[in-house]
C-alpha cells in the first residue's frame, strides 16, 4: 500500500485509502494494591482508565555477550519486533555499548477484553486474566510465533480445551510425507524432552490439530515459522499454563492496522504486515480515515505520516497529527 502527496486533501486521501517461568501467585495476590505498571512483571500492565495504550518504549545497553535475540527475550519482545525497532543493529553482534530500543508500548486490540486475543499480524498474544473483587483489571502480552506461508494460523473465536504437561508430539502426515520424500524416516511419536518441538507445556484449542505451546527453538518466537500453531517462549507458556482455565475464549484476529488513544485522548496509528492481503482491505483502511476525521478534522491530520506508517508497516506507534 503506497500513498502519495504529503498534503493530500481529506477526500482524496479517502480515495487512496479505499484502494488499497514462574508462577505468578505472589503477583496475583498483590494485584489489588498495585499502584503502577512498574510493580508488575515485564509485559504485564494495569488496564488504562482511558484509551487503549499501555507500556512505553525504552532503551537498554548491549553487553559484549548479548545478541539482539537475547535482549528481545529478556524484555518480552519477539524477533520481528526487535529487528524492526533496531534496523541498523546486528542481530548476532550488536556490540558492547550499543543502545538497543525496546518496543514495549502497545495498543490493545479493538476486541472484547476477555480471555486470550491473538493478533497474528502483530505476532503477539494478549491475555486478560479474570480478577477477584478488589483486584485491578490487567492485561498480559507475550510475543508469539505463528504459521508460515501455506500454514496460516486459523482465524476466529475458539476456546481452550485441555492442558498437557510434558506432551508427546505426533508428527502430522504432511511432515511425515516431506520426510519420506527426503529419504528420512520420522518417528511416529516424539516423547517429551529436549527434541520435542512442543516444549514442556501445551494448551489445546477447539480447532483440531492446533495448540498454544512452548518450543525447543525459542529464537523463532516473533516469526512466522510454525505450521499454524501458536508458539511461546518456554518461560511464557509456563507462566500462563496453570492460570488459563479450560474453556477460556481465544480470539484469533489478523489486524494489520491498529488505532488508539493514550490517556490524554491523543490519537495514534500502528501498522504491521498482514498475513492475509484481504485483511488489509477497504473497511480497515476507511476506519483509519474515520479516526483521522474524528481526531482533528480534515485540515490538521498529518497525512504524510499516515502514508509512511501504512507503507513501512514496521510496528511503530505514531501520532496521527
Amino acid at each position: 500500500m503506497t500513498l502519495t502527496a504529503p498534503s493530500l486533501p481529506f477526500q482524496q486521501l479517502k480515495q487512496h485509502l479505499a484502494s488499497g517461568v514462574v508462577a505468578l501467585s505472589t503477583w496475583l495476590m498483590a494485584t489489588g494494591a498495585l499502584a503502577n505498571d512498574a510493580e508488575l512483571p515485564k509485559g504485564h500492565f494495569l488496564l488504562p482508565d482511558a484509551g487503549n495504550m499501555v507500556g512505553e518504549v525504552y532503551t537498554v545497553t548491549a553487553s559484549e555477550e548479548d545478541t539482539l535475540l537475547d535482549i528481545a527475550r529478556e524484555h518480552n519482545v519477539g524477533y520481528e519486533e526487535i529487528r524492526m525497532a533496531n534496523p541498523d543493529v546486528s542481530i548476532w553482534v550488536p556490540g558492547e555499548g550499543t543502545e538497543v530500543t525496546i518496543p514495549s508500548q502497545f495498543l490493545l486490540p479493538d476486541e472484547p477484553r476477555t480471555g486470550i486475543v491473538i493478533n497474528v499480524a502483530e505476532l503477539r498474544m494478549y491475555y486478560y486474566p479474570e480478577v477477584e473483587n478488589g483486584e485491578a483489571p490487567r492485561v498480559e502480552t507475550y510475543p508469539i510465533g505463528i504459521g508460515r506461508d501455506a500454514y496460516n494460523t486459523p482465524l476466529g473465536i475458539t476456546e481452550t480445551t485441555m492442558r498437557l504437561e510434558n506432551p508427546a508430539w505426533y508428527p502430522p502426515e504432511s511432515i511425515r510425507r516431506e520426510a519420506a520424500e527426503r529419504g528420512d524416516a520420522p518417528p511416529a511419536v516424539v516423547p517429551p524432552g529436549p527434541d520435542n518441538p512442543l516444549g514442556q507445556y501445551a494448551i489445546l484449542l477447539d480447532i483440531p490439530g492446533y495448540l498454544i505451546h512452548g518450543t525447543n527453538q525459542p529464537d523463532g518466537i516473533g516469526m512466522r515459522a510454525s505450521r499454524g500453531c501458536i508458539r511461546m517462549h518456554p518461560e511464557d507458556i509456563e507462566s500462563v499454563f496453570w492460570r488459563v482455565p479450560v474453556g477460556t475464549q481465544v480470539n484469533i484476529i489478523d489486524a494489520p492496522i491498529k488505532l488508539g488513544r493514550n490517556a490524554d485522548g491523543e490519537a495514534y496509528i500502528q501498522a504491521f504486515t498482514a498475513t492475509d492481503e484481504q485483511a488489509f482491505g477497504m473497511e480497515t483502511l476507511l476506519n483509519v480515515v474515520g479516526l483521522i476525521e474524528a481526531h482533528e478534522g480534515e485540515g490538521r491530520a498529518n497525512y504524510e505520516q499516515v502514508s509512511r506508517v501504512l507503507e513501512e508497516a514496521n510496528g511503530q506507534i505514531v501520532p496521527l497529527s
